[in-house]
């Protein structure tokens, strides 16, 4: 690793850490924090393990399992079993939790086409350019 490599690290790490409070910012009102917006994403694609979750969003299962609690409680989220495995516990996608996923996603969507609409041409180019380059980086992980 390279002095420059790490000064970038360090840039953008200090990005990353601005745009997840801005887009926590946006949804502060709402009824379900940024953090159940993500687990929601998550199960998005279908029903998913708890341990799968857990692991996807870097906590562990008792933090994962309160999340999907509350998420559950509000009518969001079901539980499920694995079809391979009926002592594995899944969760769900409910249709009020695909609507509330929806919602949330255009909200942010909406802020952030405000936001870009104070960029020049050039520095729109410049963020949609750097897409590829990001998705390189986080597919690694």
């Amino acid at each position: 690793m390279t002095d420059t490599d790490r000064a970038l690290a360090q840039q953008l790490n200090g990005r990353l850490r601005d745009v997840v409070l801005m887009l926590r910012r946006v949804n502060a009102d709402q009824p379900i924090t940024t953090q159940q917006l993500s687990v929601l994403g998550s199960l998005e694609a279908g029903p998913r393990r708890m341990t799968e979750l857990a692991a996807e969003h870097g906590v562990r299962l008792p933090t994962m399992t309160a999340q999907i609690n509350r998420l559950e409680r509000d009518g969001l989220v079901a539980r499920g079993r694995d079809t391979t495995d009926a002592r594995v516990v899944t969760a769900g996608l409910t249709a009020p939790g695909v609507e509330r996923l929806r919602a949330g996603r255009e909200r942010r969507l909406e802020f952030l086409t405000e936001r870009f609409a104070v960029l020049s041409d050039e520095e729109r180019a410049a963020v949609a350019a750097a897409l590829p380059a990001l998705d390189k980086l986080f597919a690694a992980s």
